[in-house]
């Protein structure tokens, strides 16, 4: 299953706390036909039918069937960029 780094967690509760108590950031998986994935983020107000849900001290993450497929390996993971930040996938160790 998908893991969280404590930085990850920190802005996952962050980004969502305006949404809803329930929410988290959610993560959809769709091939583009050359056998890549791509991801999506959102913030969800809850998970979706179907939804593999990750629930790190209080930082939900929402995996649809093929998120939750192509990340069951993976640690998400945050980086800074001054006033941003983007989201970074690495391998479990």
């Amino acid at each position: 299953m998908l893991a969280l780094t404590d930085q990850a967690k920190e802005v996952i509760k962050g980004i969502v706390e305006e949404v809803s108590p329930d929410g988290g950031l959610r993560i959809t998986a769709a091939g583009r036909g050359n056998g890549d994935t791509a991801l999506e983020f959102d913030v969800a107000e809850a998970p979706g039918a179907g939804d593999a849900v990750v629930d790190e001290d209080g930082a939900k993450v929402f995996l649809d069937m093929a998120a939750a497929a192509a990340l069951a390996d993976k640690t998400l993971d945050v980086e800074e960029h001054g006033d941003h930040f983007h989201f970074a996938l690495g391998e479990q160790s």
